[in-house]
């Protein structure tokens, strides 16, 4: 389960049309994500690719379960801090907004202090703030600590796309699949791990979400070694002077930023709400854990399976097939939460997973160079995210208004819903090129 801005999908194929054409991405006045810190000359020896990949791999595995892990024991939370269910969702809606808001930020302030230093205080602020929530006593230290772990997840998230592009560009399709796949791992484990260990430590939801903090703890120790070797082999990067605005007035980027964003407005209510929806329908903290960790490996398996399934420029009966199975999974579980939640959940997160994917190829099918490519990958990351964080807003809004869970249930419905109406408007400006 990757977040947008780490989509193998989208990134391995920038990567390599950058390594045909040659063209270096712009600086774009610190909008697009990779601007000003993708390309370096090439100048030997380089990083270790073995030990690049374990921290490519290592990296990836810490960026998820700072978010994921907060699912399943988010009841104990609740009880805890006497938090409503619309203050609750924003433990995972702040992370959303800052990823949103930092994927036009990052750029400035890789040039400023160097990539990889950049991605290695990220990660030890990712590190410190999942362990410092597990202390937190109060409501302002549980959100200002969460609001570290959206930072450390946005910074290097948005900056391991640029090094993986950088140091493999002649392979970087197949190890940004490795790189997704981390993140979809890291994901699933955290779902899966953390109820049964909330259950059976003293510690409950405390020790549970916090133990997460040894992954980025791990991914500090193997990215601090790769920083060392980049500084031993540092060249300055080439400076890009081209200027490439956002698509703003492009009604095919705005279909497509808004078809991004319902799937990640489903994907995070459901990351957030899914576990909490099943201890409400009897299901106990394990089991609801197990159901959440069922969605994240569904949505990690679709990954690698719609890419390979839609081969063509005009990809909008694969995209209609992602919507048509989110609206599968949806409608029965708001008909009756309790019915066969490991099909349905399942069934909704593999429609999301290729959903996501797809939507990730999309800019690369409307832009003709490099330059464009980054401009709509901002422009879709920045308004994707931003809607996005609503969707556990409104789930928690909606469940505090109504007493139960159906309501909101219905409200995905209807977003599934929208997904599906703007699959006509996706077809490509390459597509419609084609005679």
């Amino acid at each position: 389960m990757s977040g947008p801005a780490e989509s193998g999908a989208y990134a391995s194929s920038t990567a390599e049309r950058t390594h045909m054409d040659g063209s270096t991405p712009p600086t774009f006045e610190g909008w697009s994500p990779l601007s000003d810190v993708d390309t370096e000359q090439e100048s030997p020896p380089p990083v270790n690719s073995t030990l690049a990949i374990v921290a490519i791999i290592l990296v990836a595995t810490s960026l998820r379960p700072g978010i994921v892990a907060v699912g399943p024991v988010l009841p104990s939370i609740i009880s805890d801090f006497r938090l409503s269910h619309t203050a609750a969702s924003l433990l995972t809606s702040i992370p959303d907004v800052l990823m949103g808001l930092l994927a036009i930020l990052t750029p400035r302030i890789a040039r400023r202090f160097g990539r990889e230093p950049a991605i290695l205080a990220a990660l030890l602020l990712l590190c410190i703030s999942i362990a410092g929530r597990a202390f937190s006593t109060s409501v302002f230290g549980l959100f200002v600590s969460t609001a570290g772990v959206g930072v450390g997840i946005a910074v290097a998230g948005t900056l391991m796309a640029s090094f993986i592009k950088a140091r493999f560009a002649s392979h970087a399709a197949v190890v940004m699949g490795v790189y997704a796949t981390a993140l979809s791992f890291g994901s699933t484990a955290s779902a899966g791990f953390t109820g049964p260990a909330a259950q059976a430590t003293g510690s409950g939801w405390r020790l549970a979400s916090g133990m997460w903090s040894a992954t980025a703890i791990l991914a500090i120790a193997s990215w601090l070694a790769v920083a060392i070797m980049e500084r031993r082999r540092h060249t300055p990067a080439i400076q890009s002077k081209s200027l490439v605005r956002l698509p703003v007035r492009s009604a095919t980027a705005w279909f497509v930023a808004i078809f991004f964003a319902c799937d990640n407005f489903l994907f995070y209510a459901l990351v957030s709400w899914t576990s909490p929806i099943y201890r409400e329908a009897g299901q106990s903290a394990t089991r609801a854990g197990l159901t959440l960790a069922s969605f994240t490996a569904a949505f990690m398996l679709a990954n690698p399976i719609f890419g390979w399934l839609s081969r063509s420029h005009d990809r909008r009966r694969w995209l209609a097939a992602s919507a048509v199975l989110s609206l599968a999974g949806l409608i029965p579980t708001a008909l009756a939460p309790a019915m066969a939640p490991f099909l349905f959940i399942p069934l909704c997160a593999f429609g999301l997973g290729g959903g996501f994917t797809l939507g990730m190829t999309l800019p690369l099918d409307n832009t003709d160079n490099v330059d464009e490519t980054n401009a709509w990958n901002a422009f879709v990351l920045t308004v994707g995210y931003l809607i996005a964080a609503a969707g556990p807003l409104l789930v928690g809004k909606l469940r505090d208004m109504s007493g139960s869970f159906q309501s909101a249930i219905w409200a995905l419905v209807l977003v599934a819903g929208l997904m599906l109406a703007l699959t006509p408007f996706l077809r490509s400006h390459r597509q419609r090129e084609d005679p």
